[in-house]
């Protein structure tokens, strides 16, 4: 919520000045990715309420899947960038970035919350085993 609230302001005061000495192209592109912008920070959002609401036994799991395949989220981070981009004010890139970045964390949340586990190579599940392991298998050669 503290990103949603502070991309509001930005885009309001800060923001909209930026915004009027962009050239036209960069104009146009600042106003289509701060829509898109607060379109995605409004569904994670709502994404999360449900699942705080769930966890706070304010509704059932089965209600929250039924209202969380209700939300589409808008275009995904690989769509960034393209002609204009590298113009926009820095601080909007900022943003932008930390919503893409919540938006992955998120999608990871929303997979392991419906069992889609990430597959594991054996071996790898534990790296910190595998590593020890590695040290050992060095260690016992050269003694």
């Amino acid at each position: 919520m503290g990103l949603i609230e502070a991309v509001a302001a930005y885009l309001d005061a800060e923001g909209r000045i930026e915004s009027r000495v962009l050239p036209r192209e960069a104009g146009f592109l600042y106003a289509t990715e701060s829509m898109r912008l607060t379109t995605r920070l409004m569904q994670l959002a709502s994404w999360l309420l449900l699942q705080r609401a769930v966890n706070e036994g304010e509704i059932s799991r089965e209600n929250a899947r039924s209202e969380k395949e209700k939300v589409k989220f808008s275009a995904t981070p690989s769509q960034r960038g393209g002609p204009g981009y590298e113009e926009l004010p820095q601080t909007l890139r900022d943003f932008i970035d930390k919503g893409d970045r919540l938006f992955e964390r998120v999608m990871q949340l929303d997979a392991l919350e419906k069992g889609d586990l990430p597959a594991v190579t054996p071996g790898l599940a534990n790296g910190v085993a595998d590593q020890l392991s590695r040290l050992k298998a060095a260690f016992a050669r050269a003694e």
